[in-house]
């Protein structure tokens, strides 16, 4: 009997301390929901409000729609070789080495101010178009394509294309760096439009590709006067692909219709939710068709060297395969092109940055700030309970 008492009563004093453990820590978690929610509170207000600032300062120094970065690329090329070339020498052998760059600096600095002059001498007497250079050299202007299936950076290709005109000279040149496998039609379509617009002004246009240039992205590369290519690089894919699930089956098993009302007797051809039928399959691939004559004859038209017949069979080909069959002109990356130019032209890397809405960067803010919040919280729980 004495054993029985002893045993519910130390049950009982295990369940009282469970109990009363388990109410400590809710007590706490409500403590901290609490202190939580009023943070949070805070800190929305200041971001609110900080948002507000910046974006009232954006405004007023910069166009609300974006603006234009441009990066030196000669000068980071030689920062690095500064860098390096503190890194590598002792503090005399890098005292001689400064004083020999700053006799070739004033060397060159003579020349380029009598080039200048020249140039400017030029300008007057001349109708050059084109805004001058600071040191009277050539010029080379980058830009960078990355494109997904819309084709979403053809917005800000407009911007930089537009930008590059306004103020190029005849001896000027542009390199665009493509990394595309393709996509909508008409979307890749404007884009190798909008580099177009280099042709019929004259400039020099240099297309390159490092990684992928296939379908819609190579529809822009052929706009180019010349194609250089990374020796692994996917080139090609001359063709049209449509894929269109069809789940007019499932619906009928379970006596659901799909009507569908067109005018116009090819309004609609093939359907996700409704029958497909064979004379709409017929005419969906003529227009499938259709469209692949269309970049047959644009890529043929700016690429005459090319059997179109062979290469238009929707294949993609890596850089070298891709030379001998005359996709590209020459194998080389990027890097190697810019550096090459970097010898006897400045070379500015240009880019359109469309700035983000407050509304976007605070949202942005509290879903970064929500996550740690909740791994602290979950932290504490776990802990607590052991």
């Amino acid at each position: 009997m004495w054993l029985s008492v002893w045993t519910n009563a130390v049950v009982t004093s295990r369940v009282a301390r469970f109990l009363c453990k388990a109410c400590t820590i809710m007590e706490y978690l409500y403590e901290y929901l609490g202190f939580l929610a009023k943070s949070v509170t805070l800190v929305i207000a200041v971001l609110v409000v900080i948002s507000s600032i910046v974006a009232s300062g954006m405004r007023k120094q910069t166009n609300p729609e974006g603006f234009l970065e441009i990066v030196a690329l000669n000068k980071r090329h030689e920062d690095m070789k500064e860098q390096l070339t503190e890194a590598f020498l002792s503090p005399d052998e890098l005292k001689k080495q400064h004083k020999s760059e700053e006799k070739v600096k004033k060397k060159e600095k003579k020349q380029e101010q009598k080039q200048k002059k020249r140039q400017e001498d030029k300008d007057l007497s001349t109708s050059t178009r084109g805004l001058p250079s600071a040191t009277g050299r050539k010029r080379l202007f980058v830009l960078e394509f990355n494109g997904d299936l819309q084709a979403s950076r053809v917005d800000a290709l407009r911007h930089e294309v537009t930008a590059v005109l306004t103020g190029i000279r005849e001896q000027d040149s542009v390199l665009v760096c493509i990394d595309s496998a393709g996509g909508m039609v008409h979307t890749y379509g404007l884009a190798a439009s909008q580099l177009e617009r280099f042709k019929q002004k004259g400039v020099n246009l240099t297309a390159a590709i490092d990684k992928v240039a296939a379908s819609g992205g190579y529809l822009m590369a052929t706009t180019a006067d010349q194609i250089i290519a990374a020796p692994f690089a996917l080139v090609g894919s001359i063709g049209v692909v449509a894929q269109i699930p069809n789940v007019h089956r499932l619906l009928k098993k379970y006596d659901v219709d799909v009507d569908i009302l067109t005018a116009g007797k090819y309004k609609r051809t093939l359907t996700t939710l409704g029958e497909n039928t064979d004379e709409g399959r017929a005419k969906f691939i003529e227009e499938l068709n259709d469209v692949h004559q269309l970049f047959q004859e644009f890529v043929s038209g700016n690429r005459p060297v090319l059997d179109i017949e062979e290469v238009s069979t929707g294949e993609a080909w890596y850089g070298s395969r891709a030379l001998d069959k005359k996709l590209v002109d020459k194998l080389m990356t990027s890097d190697e092109f810019v550096m090459e130019a970097c010898e006897d032209s400045d070379v500015y890397h240009l880019k359109w940055v469309e700035p983000k809405k407050p509304l976007d960067r605070i949202m942005a803010q509290f879903t970064q700030l929500f996550n740690k919040v909740g791994e602290q919280i979950f932290n504490q729980i776990s802990g607590s309970a052991k």
